[in-house]
């Protein structure tokens, strides 16, 4: 059984920084795509970007997209989301989540999920 555990949430003032790690326990983690995806009280679980195999390879929702930066590092099994210069409408719960093939923006080409860590942006 795969896991992904995702960490590094927390309060954060609008303006600041948060890097979110995803650790993985799957050895085949280099093979697939990953993606981080969000979800805000009272909203749908929304796309924040994805990252392909090699990490050779990003690409980011318009709300993010010049704030958020994916990353991974295969040889240790880990996902990042560094996020800076913070919004309050950032706030949410963050998942990362493995692709059944190419990374996408449907959270339903998604097969194996984290439980998620609380992003809270004050103003």
């Amino acid at each position: 059984q795969v896991q992904l555990v995702e960490s590094g949430g927390g309060l954060v003032q609008a303006g600041g920084s948060l890097r979110l790690s995803c650790a993985s326990s799957d050895r085949t983690f280099s093979s697939y795509d990953m993606g981080w995806f969000r979800q805000a009280p009272g909203k749908e679980r929304e796309f924040v970007g994805g990252i392909n195999w090699s990490g050779g390879r990003t690409a980011y929702a318009d709300s993010v997209k010049g704030r958020f930066t994916i990353s991974r590092d295969n040889a240790k099994n880990m996902l990042y989301l560094q996020m800076s210069t913070l919004k309050p409408e950032d706030t949410a719960i963050y998942f990362c989540a493995r692709a059944l093939y190419n990374f996408n923006s449907d959270s339903s080409d998604y097969t194996v999920w984290g439980q998620g860590t609380q992003v809270t942006v004050s103003s």
